[in-house]
């Protein structure tokens, strides 16, 4: 089958495609033939080395963490799918795999695709969305009549999550540049701050819930203007030595975490804020109810732009640099 891969951890020229074998289903494994894979920070982030402290892989290594397909064969304990049942899924991140014909999905973490948009556009919800639902309603605990700020509305997660803020009845502000304002005030934005002409720490003064997609000083300026009780939840920054604990991070990497975190962790504790790092895991259950919120016509997936598998560097460039306005895809 053909697949974008790697065989050793570095820049763009280390992304390959070409042909590897196809890989077969344990006994709760559904294969999969991939209508569609999303590009997320965490594919680069992984051909890079940049997580292979806290995630270890052999090689060659299939990049790619979510997707969208029709499954094609199933492992004798799989009870929920069927062969020709239309998933998606984030993989597990023990074994992704995305970027390619086909690939294995534990059917724990697949959930049946939304009927009312196409199956390839689906592959932008589960890796997304899954962050934006954890992010505001496990941790935030976000809740009708609070604030929520967004940070970059018009990115891959913001975008979904400002529909999950409108959705749960909050007051939903967006940091955006000028260019997406309307977009996120379409997608439930109640007010949008351009980041590039105003400081959101002067316009808004206390927030509820605080989504950060940017880590640094983005990060410690919301902190900052969060009420005392309240959240913030960071998918950019490092991760917290709770969540290394969590891992099963030993105790050197741990020490240089809780180094690293230290200005974020104190600011937070000086505030009386509830300061949370997010690496989101696969979970069907939800990704069903994040179905259900798009056949309702509830939630929709933005796509940006579409790459065939061989232009799989160049949609992982495209999102690196920061450009992408809702999801990008890759297609088989």
């Amino acid at each position: 089958m053909l697949a974008a891969y790697i065989e050793a951890y570095g820049g763009p020229e280390r992304l390959r495609v070409g042909t590897l074998p196809e890989p077969s289903p344990g006994a709760q494994d559904l294969l999969v033939d991939v209508a569609a894979a999303s590009v997320n920070p965490i594919d680069f982030k992984l051909r890079q080395g940049k997580v292979k402290s806290m995630m270890r892989f052999d090689f060659p290594l299939i990049l790619g963490n979510d997707l969208s397909g029709t499954v094609r064969a199933t492992g004798p304990a799989v009870t929920r799918f069927k062969v020709g049942d239309r998933i998606i899924a984030r993989l597990g991140k023990a074994r992704i795999g995305a970027f390619a014909e086909r690939a294995l999905v534990t059917e724990s973490d697949a959930a049946l695709a939304p009927s009312s948009i196409d199956l390839a556009d689906a592959a932008a919800l589960p890796l997304a969305g899954l962050t934006a639902w954890q992010a505001l309603f496990e941790l935030g605990q976000l809740s009708a009549g609070q604030t929520l700020l967004v940070h970059a509305g018009a990115g891959g997660v913001g975008h979904l999550a400002l529909q999950l803020g409108r959705w749960k009845g909050a007051q939903v502000i967006a940091t955006a540049s000028e260019k997406n304002r309307e977009r996120c005030l379409q997608l439930g934005a109640d007010q949008v701050i351009d980041y590039r002409s105003s400081r959101f720490e002067q316009i808004m003064h206390s927030a509820d819930v605080v989504l950060d997609t940017q880590g640094g000083d983005t990060l410690l300026r919301s902190i900052a203007i969060t009420r005392p009780a309240g959240h913030v939840i960071s998918i950019a920054a490092m991760p917290t030595p709770e969540v290394a604990r969590a891992w099963g991070v030993g105790p050197p990497l741990t020490w240089i975490l809780a180094f690293l975190t230290r200005p974020e962790r104190a600011a937070a504790r000086a505030r009386g804020v509830n300061y949370h790092y997010l690496f989101m895991r696969p979970d069907g259950a939800q990704l069903a109810e994040l179905v259900k919120l798009v056949d309702a016509g509830q939630l929709r997936p933005q796509i940006d732009r579409r790459y065939p598998l061989r232009e799989t560097a160049e949609a992982l460039a495209y999102v690196e640099a920061g450009h992408a306005a809702g999801k990008v895809l890759v297609l088989p």
